[in-house]
This record gives structure tokens, C-alpha cells and sequence, in this order.
């Protein structure tokens, strides 16, 4: 049987990230209610789980995959609740293809994106590569072994299967070529067909009927001929290793061979020689087939060998025994197929005991409907609230414009202040006076100004990161691909928008209550003065002892009474409006779990209902006694001031009482407003520190990705192939010597020495001289080369791309083989006996020869110096044909 031998996906790789400090700053700014030591240790082992995750992509183990499943879970986990985005949290993952070669020049494609499903796309491509992996080192003599590779490649098949779904709508911008779904198709298909692969293996082991291994083995191929079809689209053919698509495509002729192989023993079986000799060269040929395409990765040879062994005795039977007629291939029956291996689902968790680190924390959106509940809550809150304090607030004013409860106290006499004004005095007094007011009046400017302040910022820091990303786009165009700011800042614009709206409704309230403290300053300031001054500021009426015990004063009494029992219940029933409690966070999780969704506004509404019902009916009864109360305190009072009609001197008493009362009932309300005021303003700053933090981030953020985006332009702009240079001119390339220098002509060499023989050989003419081609250019030229020898100065490095270049074409070495120098002493400078570098060498002369005069671009083998305007070129110190005096056949000695 074949040896087992599978493809695996190699894992994608990334670089390290910091979870800690930006999720550290969303759950402060979020999840303001809990407590930092529910979450700060899970901050630190989220971080190092990640980083396992990095550190072990090389370790093909299941320790590996238990990790890279608890950060998967533990993503999923938080996806609810930290929601890692581009306008959320902006936590930036680079990720690599997990195809290609890294390089200098080119590298792997790399996609970064602040995006929490991006990270989970890629984590979980990682898992269905390890998974494969560990099926391709699994052992498949064993049946465990090939249980545990069908089981990888299934659950492998499955992941890929699920990304190809989900990975465009997880990932916003075009994704690295691994995760395109054409790609994810293909892998998908190839491990399907691997698993397959593992059960005919297992099935073939078992030795099982032949008819159900050929049903195997044909679907087999059926498998690997539609993952070969995914791997050879056009659009991804280019990204696998060389010999994927030649493995896949011997696998298939392999396994569509050994389908007619088995499908042959069970024609023999049925004395069906005809057709077993034609199954079993059929299957001869795609086994041939399967070597041709699958090169090295061919690993049936003892299946070909079998066949063809059989193939020969069975052919050999018929041929003396049977004499069965051999059918063509086409009118062979189809083979069968047994689909047993398929792409199993992803399910979730991936680990069976998964914990989530953040189980502290509830979904985001059960906490926002956590908010807005409270929200609401709040308004019911409110608006019962002031419907009791508009209720007292009428009340107080109806009293005061009747002068109640002071007239009736004010009977007695003896010209001294009424109980009721003396105690309203103490009362101020005790709250600090008017002093207390007017510091609260100080404070609300300064508050207002310090949010303007931070809502300013918040404007300025979101107009900057807008127009330099404008600016930028304008800039690069199409290149710039990151995602537009106006579409990221919109939550942010909308949120300091709403504090915007929220700081002006104040400032009209501000304005009301400050109109309001300057009319009743006076009375205040009366109130706060001691009792002594107060009753001597107050104007003197006479004694009306006769009206103190009249019906109409004794009803007013049982009266205020009332009053004074009202307003006591308003109190408790305020306190117990304020401090009702509500379970919400378990009914929205409830919810969230059984439907998959929090239907805020119909569980909220069922349940304020249910708890401020009876409450709402308390405050409406409530303000019904108090309309008949003041009916009968209205007119109690008639009748009590025209008993008082005959006394005129104590009108003016009255209109002071009144304005005294009207001054206590301000306070108390001025004070309230100005301190809650007060605490809306501090509060308000906080959670405008907040939105000016994330908005903060969210620009630093942005800044980094804008900066990291400059950086890969930057790089692929210098990483562009430069244009051809264009043509030099004319007069760069000479392609005769000037007119004014003189043509040479090469000596003939002299003959050799005389050596044992009588006849010294004859010297063959000098060749003429070489035809030459300078280009003018800015570096040293390449120095031609010789056939038959190489210079030593030749093997210099060769100049670079913008350098001059030197094309010279020489003749063949005429002397036969050339025989290497003797090795040049060290120290030895053959430039020594002619002075300054640039300075000619002397020009050799012969016997029988004019002397040579000296040219100004030369010939071959010197360096000629170029014109006025080029480059100096290195010059022969030797001149003419490189000789020696005393050996004319030596080579001249190698440049160093």
C-alpha cells in the first residue's frame, strides 16, 4: 500500500498586541459601576494568552490547539462585551498570508485592521491549519491515527468552509489572497478529499469488499478532481507551493486508478475476465498518469507494480484459457461512490471547559439597555418628583400670598415675632444663610465654563483628525484605503452633540434660577439676620387678642395642621420613589439568552409599571386632598379677614410676613436647584472627561494607523521598478576612432624561443583590432572578457545598473591554452616605476618598429581615457599587447 502522505496549511502569522490598556479605558469609561479588581487580573492573562498563541504557532501539538481554542472562545467570549472596532475599541491586528515568502523586496501580503472579528477570522484560519497539521503527523499505519487525520481534515474542511461564508462580511476591505473565498473554497475541498483519503486507507487496511473500497477510492477522486479545479482558478493559482497542484492532481488519477483496480477484482470475482483486463489497464494507464503529473510526490509504486504484475497474468489467462472479448473503456459500467468523509459544522465553544475571563462583566447590550432603563427610570423619577414639588411649591405660594400660618400666630400680641418666622430664620440659619447661596451662584459659572472648555477640545480634537485624513486622501487617492473619518466619528459627533444640547438647557435653567434669587434676595437676607435684628426690622401692628379665639382662626389652626401632614408624606414618598430597587440586569440576560436580542422597551415598561403603579397612585391622591384642602383654607381665610377689615395698622405687618414666607419657600427651592445644579455640572464634566479620553484614543489611534499606512506607501512607492532610462545620445557612443588620433596597427608577435627543436615555430599573425563601444555613464565599466581566459582584474564586481558600460568584443586566444602567471610577490605593484596614479605609461617600442604615439582613446587591451566631459577610465600600464622582455608568449601579470 501507498505511504500516507498529506498537504497541510501553513499557519498565518502577526505581531504582538497590547489588550490591557485600551480595554482598560473602555471598561473605566463603559463600566464605570465595576469594580477594577473584577477584571485588572483578566487584563493580564488575556494578554498572555495571546501571546502563547504567537509563541506556540510553530509547535505542531495539542497543546497548541487547546491554546489557540481558549483565545478563540475567549474572543467570542468578549465580542458581546468589548466590542474591539474602529469606533469602539481600537485595538490594531496585522496579520500575514499564511502563503508566499518572505523576502526584502516583496515579503508576505499583510492586511492590519482594527477589528475584534478580524482577529477571531484569522485565529480560527490558524486552527484549521494546525488541525491539519496535526493530521499530516499523525501515524497512518495505525487505525487511531488514520481515526485522528480524518477527524482533523473534517474539522479543518468545516472551519474553512464557515470563513468562506462569513470572511467578506467580517472583514470590510479586501482581504490577504489566503482568506479570499475562492481560496478558502479550495482548501476546504482538499481537506474534505484528504479525509476521504484517511478512510479508503482505513477501508483498504480492514480489507473490506473490493466493490465498497472502489466506491471509496472513486469518490476519493471525485474530491480531489474538484479541489484540484478550485486550486487552478486564476485568481489563486499563483499563491500555493509549487508541487500542491501536482500532488492533487496525481492524487486524483491515483485514486480513480485504484477505484477501477478494486472495481477489476470484483469483474474477476464474476468470471468477467473481459472487463477485469480492460478495468485493469485502464488503471495501468491513470496510475501512469498519476507519476506523470505528481513528479516526486508520487507514492504508489507498489500499487502500479501490482496492477501491472496482474494485469500480465490475468491478460495471459484469457489469452490461452478464456478468450473473453475485452470491452472498451467507455462501455465500462460507472464505479459507485461512498461519500463517507464531509466538512464537519464549527460549533462553539471550542473548549469544553471554557471559563470566560470577563464573566464580571455583562453584554454591551444588556448594559445599554441597562442605560436606558435607568434612563427612564430616571424620568419617572423625575416627573413624580416634581409633580410633588409643584404641588408643595403651590401650596407654600398660596399660603404665603394669605399670610398663613403667620397671621393667625401673629394674634397673640406683645408685638412679638410669629413661631413660624422664627423658625424659618433658624432654618436659614442653619443652611448657611444667604452667604451659602450666593457661593452656589459663584460656582455655576466656573462649572459651565469648564465643560464649554471640554467639549471645545472635544470639537477640535475630531476636525483635526478630519481634515488631515482629508487631506491625505486627497493626497493619495485610491491608495489611501483606511476607512473614511466622517463615517468612524459619527457616534462620537452625536454623543458631544447631545452634551452640547444638555449644557444649553442648563444655562436657560441657570438664568431662571438666577432671576428668581434677585427677587427674593431681600427677604433672605432678612431671614439670615439673628432673631434680636429680625423682630426690630419688622414693622410694629397693633394687638387683635379679641380675634385669637374665633372660629374662623381655630379652623385656620386644624387646617395648617394639615398642611404640615401633607407635607410630611411628600417627603416620605419621595425618599421612597428615589430609592425604589430593580433586577434588570437577569431579565435582559434572560432575554438576551432566549431570544438572542434584548427587547428593552417592552420589558422596561412592564416593569416600571409594575413598581411606580402604586406609587403614582399615592402622589395623585395626594394632590387631590390638596386641592379640596385649599378650597377650605381659601375660605376659612374670608371669613378671617373680614374679621380683621376694622384693623388697618396691621396691613403692613402683613405684606412683610407674606414677603418673609415667600423668602423661606425661595430659599429652600434655590438651594435645592443650585446644588443640583451643581452636582449636574460635576457630573457632566465627568462623563465629558470620559468622551474626551475616547475621543483622545480614538485620534492616537488613528494617528498610529495613519502613520503605519504612510510607512507600507511609502515602502511599496520605493519598491516600484524605475523606467528605463532613455537612450544615451549620439556622441555618448563613438563608433569610429576621431580623425585626429592615429590608427595602430598590432606588431606581429615575435617568434618563440629556440628550444630542442631546429625549427622555431612561426607566429601566427596578430588578429586586427577589436571593434569597441563606450557609453558615457557615472561608474568604472566592466572589463571585457577573454574566451579562453579570465583576467584576474575582470572578476571584479560588476558595476551597477546606472553605471558606464563597456562592450568589446576580442578575439579568440591564440595560443592555445593559457597557463596561469606564476603567483606575484606580496608587496609587488606593477604601478610603481610611473609615478601618480592618472599619469601614461611609456609606450613600449620594438626593434623594426616606429614608435607608437600615443592615442587618446586607445585600443584593446588598455583603458582608454574618455574626452573632455567623461569619466577617467583605468588605464594598461603594459600598452599595446600585454608582453614581457624577456618571454614574449607570458601573460602579463594579474591586476590586483
Amino acid at each position: 500500500m501507498a505511504a500516507a502522505v498529506y498537504l497541510s496549511v501553513p499557519a498565518k502569522s502577526t505581531i504582538e498586541v497590547d489588550f490591557a490598556k485600551p480595554l482598560q479605558k473602555f471598561i473605566t469609561t463603559t463600566f464605570a459601576n465595576v469594580a477594577a479588581e473584577n477584571y485588572e487580573q483578566s487584563l493580564v492573562e488575556f494578554n498572555k494568552l495571546r501571546s502563547q498563541v504567537i509563541n506556540k504557532l510553530a509547535d505542531k501539538h495539542e497543546s497548541t490547539l487547546d491554546v489557540l481554542n481558549r483565545y478563540y472562545d475567549q474572543l467570542a467570549a468578549i465580542e458581546s462585551k468589548l466590542p474591539i472596532a474602529e469606533n469602539q475599541i481600537r485595538i490594531n491586528f496585522k496579520w500575514y498570508s499564511a502563503f508566499g515568502k518572505d523576502s526584502i523586496f516583496g515579503g508576505k501580503k499583510s492586511l492590519s485592521i482594527a477589528s475584534g472579528t478580524y482577529e477571531k477570522v484569522c485565529v480560527l484560519f490558524n486552527i484549521a491549519a494546525l488541525q491539519s497539521q496535526l493530521a499530516e503527523n499523525q501515524n497512518h499505519d495505525s487505525d487511531d491515527g488514520l481515526k485522528a487525520s480524518a477527524k482533523y481534515f473534517q474539522n479543518a474542511s468545516g472551519i474553512f468552509s464557515h470563513l468562506k461564508d462569513c470572511v467578506l462580511s467580517h472583514v470590510q476591505q479586501d482581504p490577504t489572497p489566503d482568506l479570499s473565498p475562492d481560496a478558502l473554497s479550495a482548501l476546504s475541498a482538499l481537506m474534505v478529499a484528504q479525509a476521504q483519503d484517511c478512510f479508503f486507507r482505513k477501508a483498504r487496511k480492514d480489507r473490506m469488499k473490493d466493490a465498497i473500497i472502489a466506491k471509496v477510492a472513486q469518490q476519493c477522486s471525485d474530491l480531489y478532481s474538484e479541489a484540484l479545479t478550485l486550486l487552478q482558478l486564476n485568481s489563486i493559482k499563483d499563491m500555493w507551493p509549487r508541487d500542491w497542484t501536482g500532488f492533487v492532481a496525481g492524487r486524483q488519477a491515483a485514486f480513480h486508478s485504484l477505484a477501477e483496480y478494486h472495481q477489476a477484482q470484483v469483474a474477476g470475482e464474476k468470471k468477467a475476465f473481459g472487463e477485469q483486463i480492460a478495468r485493469l489497464q485502464h488503471a495501468c494507464e491513470l496510475m501512469q498518469a498519476a507519476e506523470t503529473r505528481a513528479g516526486n510526490t508520487f507514492k504508489f509504486t507498489d500499487d502500479k507494480d501490482r496492477m501491472n504484475r496482474q494485469l500480465q497474468t490475468v491478460k495471459k489467462d484469457n489469452d490461452f484459457i478464456y478468450h473473453d472479448i475485452v470491452p472498451g473503456v467507455k462501455t465500462l459500467s460507472p464505479i459507485g461512490k461512498a461519500p463517507i468523509a464531509k466538512p464537519l459544522p464549527l460549533t462553539a465553544p471550542l473548549c469544553n471547559n471554557f471559563k470566560d475571563l470577563f464573566d464580571k462583566l455583562v453584554p454591551l447590550a444588556v448594559h445599554q439597555a441597562l442605560g436606558v432603563f435607568d434612563s427612564r427610570k430616571a424620568e419617572i423619577i423625575n416627573q413624580e418628583v416634581s409633580r410633588l414639588r409643584e404641588a408643595t411649591t403651590l401650596l407654600n405660594s398660596v399660603l404665603a400670598s394669605l399670610n398663613l400660618p403667620a397671621a393667625i400666630e401673629d394674634l397673640s400680641g406683645g408685638g412679638k415675632l410669629p413661631q413660624s418666622v422664627l423658625e424659618k430664620a433658624a432654618k436659614i440659619s442653619e443652611l448657611g444663610g444667604i452667604t451659602a447661596i450666593e457661593k452656589l451662584m459663584q460656582e455655576l459659572p466656573e462649572s459651565l465654563q469648564r465643560n464649554r472648555e471640554i467639549l471645545d477640545e472635544c470639537f477640535r480634537l475630531l476636525d483635526d483628525e478630519q481634515t488631515s485624513d482629508q487631506q491625505l486622501r486627497t493626497q493619495f487617492k485610491e491608495r489611501w484605503t483606511r476607512t473614511a473619518s466622517e463615517k468612524l466619528t459619527e457616534t462620537l459627533r452625536a454623543e458631544i452633540a447631545k452634551y452640547k444640547g444638555i449644557l444649553d438647557t442648563a444655562v436657560q435653567a441657570d438664568t431662571v434660577v438666577k432671576t428668581k434669587y434677585g427677587s427674593l434676595r431681600n427677604g433672605i437676607q432678612m431671614l439670615s439676620k439673628s432673631p434680636g435684628d429680625l423682630e426690630s426690622s419688622m414693622p410694629s401692628a397693633a394687638q387683635q387678642a379679641q380675634l385669637n379665639n374665633s372660629a374662623a382662626v381655630k379652623q385656620l389652626r386644624d387646617l395648617m395642621k394639615n398642611v404640615d401632614t401633607i407635607k410630611a408624606e411628600r417627603e416620605a414618598m419621595e425618599v421612597e420613589i428615589k430609592d425604589t430597587k430593580f433586577d434588570m440586569a437577569s431579565k435582559f440576560m434572560n432575554a438576551l439568552a432566549a431570544d438572542g436580542i434584548v427587547n428593552q422597551e417592552s420589558i422596561s415598561e412592564q416593569e416600571l409599571d409594575t413598581m411606580f403603579g402604586p406609587l403614582r397612585g399615592q402622589v395623585n391622591d395626594s394632590l387631590h386632598r390638596q386641592e379640596t384642602l385649599l378650597a377650605e383654607i381659601q375660605r376659612a381665610n374670608s371669613e378671617f379677614a373680614q374679621a380683621r377689615q376694622s384693623n388697618q395698622s396691621a396691613a403692613e405687618r402683613d405684606k412683610v410676613l407674606k414677603d418673609l414666607a415667600e423668602a423661606f419657600d425661595g430659599y429652600m427651592e434655590l438651594k435645592n436647584n443650585l446644588e443640583e445644579g451643581n452636582k449636574f455640572y460635576n457630573d457632566l464634566t465627568q462623563l465629558l472627561l470620559r468622551c474626551q479620553g475616547k475621543i483622545s484614543d480614538f485620534c492616537f489611534a488613528r494617528k498610529t494607523e495613519r502613520d503605519e499606512l504612510m510607512k507600507d506607501l511609502q515602502r511599496t512607492i520605493a519598491n516600484q521598478p524605475t523606467q528605463t532610462p532613455p537612450a544615451a545620445p549620439s556622441y555618448h557612443q563613438p563608433t569610429q576612432q576621431p580623425a585626429e588620433a592615429p590608427k595602430r596597427t598590432a606588431p606581429a608577435r615575435p617568434p618563440p624561443p629556440a628550444s630542442g627543436s631546429t625549427t622555431a615555430p612561426v607566429a601566427p599573425p596578430r588578429p586586427p583590432p577589436v571593434s569597441q563601444t563606450y557609453a558615457a555613464a557615472n561608474t568604472s565599466v566592466a572589463p571585457p572578457a577573454y574566451s579562453g581566459y579570465t583576467p584576474a582584474y575582470a572578476a571584479a564586481p560588476a558595476a551597477s545598473a546606472s553605471a558606464s558600460s563597456y562592450t568589446q568584443s576580442a578575439p579568440p586566444y591564440p595560443y592555445g591554452q593559457y597557463q596561469p602567471p606564476p603567483p606575484v610577490p606580496m608587496g609587488y605593484n606593477p604601478y610603481a616605476m610611473y609615478g601618480t596614479a592618472g599619469q601614461q605609461p611609456p609606450q613600449q617600442s620594438y626593434p623594426g618598429y616606429p614608435p607608437q604615439a600615443p592615442q587618446q582613446y586607445g585600443g584593446y587591451p588598455g583603458y582608454p581615457t574618455q574626452p573632455q566631459g567623461g569619466y577617467p577610465m583605468p588605464q594598461n600600464p603594459y600598452g599595446g599587447y600585454p608582453q614581457q622582455q624577456n618571454n614574449p608568449y607570458q601573460q602579463p601579470p594579474q591586476w590586483r
